[in-house]
């Protein structure tokens, strides 16, 4: 007897609603103004006026990613941004992007990007001048950390040193 194939496999991706769009649009927005603050899938439903497993369900859906992620990518660019730019020390820019411990933004910025903060900022003062001509946004493009492997997954990869992520997105 042929089992048949679950919902979920030949299911097409539902097109969303609009106004569902506009409201994930919202929440999103609301991210991005203040990555610097905590936004739990409750409060970001609350923005969007929908539940908390229908926000994080059509959120994934919109966008790739789950809405923790897309916090993290923005800390970590800010972060990024600010480790160029800024004067301010690494503990300070730690607490002004929205991590709570100097601890957990070095670790998250150092399995998000594969470098430390101060890596990061000593490469980027020894660059600054060849960056010089190029708009800002294809350098901050160009630096966009890579969420779409989880920071568990990296770990795990790390202490099993295995790159099967890294091998399948460069085929």
């Amino acid at each position: 007897m042929n089992d048949p194939e679950p919902a979920s496999l030949n299911r097409s991706p539902a097109v969303q609603d609009p106004d569902l769009l506009r409201r994930l649009l919202r929440a999103k927005d609301r991210m991005d103004a203040a990555s610097h603050e905590e936004w739990p899938v409750a409060r970001l439903a609350q923005v969007s006026g929908v539940s908390e497993a229908h926000f994080a369900r059509s959120f994934r859906q919109a966008f790739g990613i789950p809405p923790h992620r897309y916090l993290l990518t923005r800390r970590i660019e800010r972060a990024m941004a600010m480790l160029r730019d800024d004067a301010l020390s690494i503990t300070e820019i730690a607490f002004a992007t929205g991590w709570q411990s100097l601890g957990t933004f070095g670790r998250t910025f150092r399995d998000i990007t594969g470098d430390s903060p101060s890596a990061v900022r000593a490469r980027a003062r020894a660059a600054t001048h060849e960056l010089g001509r190029v708009p800002a946004c294809i350098v901050n493009a160009a630096h966009r950390p890579d969420l779409r492997t989880a920071v568990s997954e990296k770990r795990r990869q790390a202490l099993d040193g295995t790159n099967e992520t890294v091998q399948q997105e460069l085929s």
